[in-house]
């Protein structure tokens, strides 16, 4: 990569649904050409939006809040196409009533959020009582009726402490795909407009520096999965499930889906229904 100029300011989503997306910059040595940031999606798209990072993963929302922006880049993202298994609402009573009950909503992704808060209302013609709080499961169950829950707090959620106390744990990927028959995607990755425009070569050679990770990380998921088992409180078997669920593409069909939920709730959430994906051109 031709970093004559400046190291691109790039940014890591610190959970483990992106681990296969880094996983294949340090294999390749790619990952040394990047000042790297790591963030919650939240904090990601901030500093992505603020200016202060040139290429990160921002949430659909803040995505499509500030399109004008931001150029996307194909063939690469956060989603599913059915279960997601870290994106969940975890419940003491079936979703059906909690009319008026209270939800803590997990504060560190507005997409997840806002998914959830649409499911609620739409296909299950309920209104909670929302609040926002740390993803703590035990405080929220505390004080809430549900959660609402993302990354690794999600997938332990999901497979540990949900089962373990007896609480529903409802995929909102599950929930999406039921209702729609869509994929979702929860992130994408873009480029600063102004970057792309003061540096294409080096915005395209991160582009291209994601996707071959992300295809060497995919043909290695075994490998991939046996190490991060090491320092996660997870198995390898379960995580190599976990990084197969999940769906890295952004093409036709998530195109289509991003479509498709800005429809439902661009209006009432800061971006027109019709807003636009500008992908970046080879």
């Amino acid at each position: 990569m031709d970093i004559s100029r400046t190291r691109p300011r790039v940014g890591h989503i610190q959970f483990l649904n992106c681990l296969p997306l880094y996983w294949g910059l340090a294999r390749t040595g790619t990952l040394l050409d990047f000042q790297l940031t790591k963030d919650t999606p939240e904090k990601l798209s901030e500093r992505l939006i603020q200016g202060e990072l040139d290429v990160a993963p921002v949430t659909l929302v803040e995505y499509l809040k500030n399109s004008d922006d931001l150029v996307a880049f194909p063939d690469i993202a956060v989603g599913c196409d059915g279960p997601v298994m870290s994106c969940v609402i975890v419940s003491q009573v079936p979703l059906e009533r909690l009319d008026g009950a209270k939800v803590a909503l997990g504060s560190t992704s507005r997409t997840s959020v806002r998914l959830a808060q649409l499911l609620l209302s739409e296909r299950f013609g309920v209104q909670p009582e929302y609040y926002t709080c740390p993803p703590d499961l035990g405080l929220m169950m505390r004080e809430a009726d549900a959660a609402v829950l993302i990354g690794d707090a999600a997938l332990r959620a999901n497979l540990h402490d949900g089962p373990r106390y007896g609480l529903d744990v409802h995929d909102l990927g599950t929930l999406w795909k039921e209702w729609t028959g869509l994929p979702f995607v929860f992130a994408v990755w873009a480029a600063r407009r102004d970057y792309l425009e003061r540096e294409p070569l080096i915005t395209h050679q991160v582009h291209q520096a994601f996707l071959e990770s992300k295809k060497i990380s995919l043909e290695e998921v075994d490998k991939v999965a046996e190490q991060a088992a090491h320092w996660e409180a997870f198995d390898a078997e379960t995580l190599a499930r976990y990084f197969t669920t999940l769906d890295f593409s952004f093409g036709e069909p998530q195109l289509e889906a991003v479509a498709e939920f800005a429809r439902r709730v661009g209006p009432t959430t800061g971006f027109p229904a019709d807003v636009q994906v500008e992908l970046l051109q080879p």
